[in-house]
């Protein structure tokens, strides 16, 4: 095992599949010794009802030249949480990257007023999109701490930019309101963990290739184009590994604290790294969503990728 994260130990929390995956998997070949947990196992399958476990993306992590650890918790429920930092404390002694990427893409009320929504599912969408991301941040960042240079990502959806522009009315009020929060939880913990050495940021992907979204649409990663026909849009999109490699961007930067508190995109992080997506491009998608779908241009990625 060897890279540039070589002896680094990273938590990615919810890993089994789409970023969470795609950010353990680049972690990994970039050497690290990546946990990452989520609720389906090759034994028992979440409420999300989807086939990815945990178990895989341990394999794939160890098969890209890291060391994977597949850990079965629920990050709403503390005690999980804390016995999870517990046994990285006792396994590795430390923790230098923790990857918050705990959303429930799956608990939506399409295209409904706050009124017409399943409450119990909208509440339920900001535990696991708001207190999870809090309750594992109480338990690991006094490990993370310890040592300067730690790192931590909040995943969101959306630029904070994008997001005082645009309500994403589609996806509800309970979606947005938990996506917007994270960019104020990662100002929180970059104050806080400033003094320690340490650095925070929230990250967004863009449309993201996720396993889920290629079901959507009936494509796969090798075809994905294919998807064009129904959503033209669908041009700016990016495979997992592209947020992946903007993680393992960040957590190889010796000078990542001037990102402290900020708001980030994998697009934009290309522009700086010059790390590039599977298929060699760099897709810029928020700034695409800005200036063409926003804007109520025809779909062309042409100078966004």
């Amino acid at each position: 095992m060897s890279g540039p994260l070589h002896g680094a130990v990273a938590l990615v929390a919810g890993a089994t599949r789409g970023a969470g995956r795609g950010i353990a998997v680049e972690l990994g070949a970039a050497g690290a010794t990546v946990y990452g947990t989520g609720r389906t196992t090759r034994r028992q399958r979440s409420d999300y009802r989807r086939p990815e476990t945990i178990e895989e993306t341990a394999e794939l992590v160890c098969a890209a030249g890291g060391t994977g650890i597949a850990v079965q918790v629920d990050h709403t429920v503390p005690e999980q949480v804390r016995d999870l930092v517990r046994r990285i404390e006792s396994e590795q002694g430390k923790l230098d990257v923790l990857v918050n990427d705990l959303g429930g893409e799956h608990l939506l009320d399409w295209h409904k007023p706050i009124w017409q929504q399943d409450l119990d599912m909208g509440l339920r969408r900001l535990r696991i999109g708001i207190e999870a991301h809090m309750i594992t941040a109480h338990h690991a960042l006094g490990l993370l701490s310890r040592r300067p240079g730690g790192l931590v990502v909040e995943l969101t959806d959306g630029t904070a930019e994008h997001n005082e522009r645009h309500y994403r009315g589609e996806l509800g009020a309970f979606f947005d309101v938990a996506k917007v929060a994270l960019h104020r939880l990662a100002r929180a913990e970059g104050e806080e963990l400033a003094p320690h050495g340490g650095t925070a940021v929230s990250l967004s992907p863009g449309w993201l290739r996720s396993e889920l979204m290629l079901d959507f649409y009936g494509v796969t990663e090798e075809n994905w184009r294919d998807a064009l026909a129904a959503e033209p849009h669908f041009c700016i999109s990016e495979s997992p590994h592209y947020v992946g490699r903007a993680v393992v961007a960040l957590a190889t930067d010796p000078q990542v604290a001037r990102w402290n508190t900020r708001s980030l995109s994998s697009g934009q992080l290309a522009g700086v790294y010059g790390f590039t997506d599977v298929d060699g491009s760099q897709p810029d998608c928020w700034r695409y969503a800005l200036e063409v779908r926003d804007a109520g241009k025809p779909a062309d990625p042409t100078g966004y990728r």
